[in-house]
């Protein structure tokens, strides 16, 4: 193969695989940025990328990622015993939430440790699920429009897309039937979770109407028929005012008693006594006594 022009853009073949790796990565913490490097070798205008390491003990926070010393001596381990042939062609981190693109921190990182020509920065968002790569163009940086997915599991190469950002390979339609065929295995019948659903709505009502019932009692108004004997429940909506008044709803209909048996005679009133005779001072006769002549001794 030729060689590339200083102002090409590199030609980048990835492995499904290490793309089905990445976007795993990165969602795994859909807060903060990951990374890691990119394994493979170059085949003169371009690279092969076959695998990838994840960056761990990088110095992670909302918008940016930082690789630690710790991080890259991780790295080195398991390249040194894994891919001890292979390059670093690059390396990849996520963007949750905030879109496609180098920002200026991830341009410092890949000027300073990444700066050979064929060495790729490599972009995912787990939230919108879109990615992209980023290459050098002469001395720019720029979002590669030709992206190669490879097919580890014996299919042909996804053919040029000629989009800026690399069109999913065919390992993504692959996790969604295995997901789908898993869940309908394992899943329960819909119609139980109507049932769970609807008996959680009833409980909780009926906690609600007995938290209502304790904590917040009503008053109870009796009505009292003081020539009858008779006592009753006041109707719904009576309530006493500020002054003490008692009063019932217009309209309220209020059950009468039935009146007493007329056929039985009333009981028999006990007689009065007559009150004692007060003294006149009159004689029998009608007389004063001062009028009647006294006997004289």
């Amino acid at each position: 193969m030729g060689k590339r022009k200083p102002d090409q853009q590199p030609r980048v073949t990835i492995e499904g695989e290490v793309l089905r790796q990445i976007r795993q990565h990165a969602r795994s913490n859909s807060k903060t940025e990951v990374c890691g490097v990119l394994i493979g070798e170059e085949n003169g205008s371009g690279m092969n990328i076959t695998a990838r390491i994840a960056g761990l003990n990088a110095a992670q926070a909302g918008t940016f990622v930082t690789f630690t010393q710790d991080t890259w001596e991780h790295i080195y381990k398991i390249k040194d015993k894994e891919y001890p042939n292979e390059r670093i062609v690059g390396w990849y981190h996520s963007h949750p939430g905030f879109g496609v693109f180098l920002s200026d921190h991830d341009t410092f990182i890949h000027k300073n440790f990444f700066s050979a020509p064929l060495q790729v920065a490599w972009v995912y968002d787990p939230h919108s699920d879109e990615e992209g790569c980023f290459g050098w163009s002469g001395e720019r940086l720029e979002r590669l429009e030709e992206i190669r997915v490879k097919d580890d599991k014996g299919g042909e190469e996804a053919g040029e897309t000629g989009k800026p950002e690399p069109v999913g390979g065919i390992e993504d339609d692959d996790e969604i039937v295995e997901a789908g065929e898993h869940a309908s295995e394992a899943g329960p019948p819909a119609w139980l979770g109507w049932v769970l659903t609807i008996c959680s709505h009833v409980l909780l009502m009926a906690l609600a109407f007995v938290a209502a019932w304790i904590f917040f009692p009503r008053p109870i108004f009796f009505l009292i028929d003081t020539r009858r004997g008779v006592v009753q429940e006041a109707p719904p909506g009576t309530h006493l005012t500020r002054d003490g008044t008692l009063v019932i709803p217009s309209g309220a209909d209020i059950p009468v008693p039935p009146a007493a048996d007329k056929s039985t005679p009333p009981a028999a009133a006990a007689p009065v006594p007559e009150p004692p005779k007060q003294p006149t001072g009159k004689t029998e006769n009608g007389k004063d006594p001062k009028d009647q002549n006294v006997p004289r001794k």
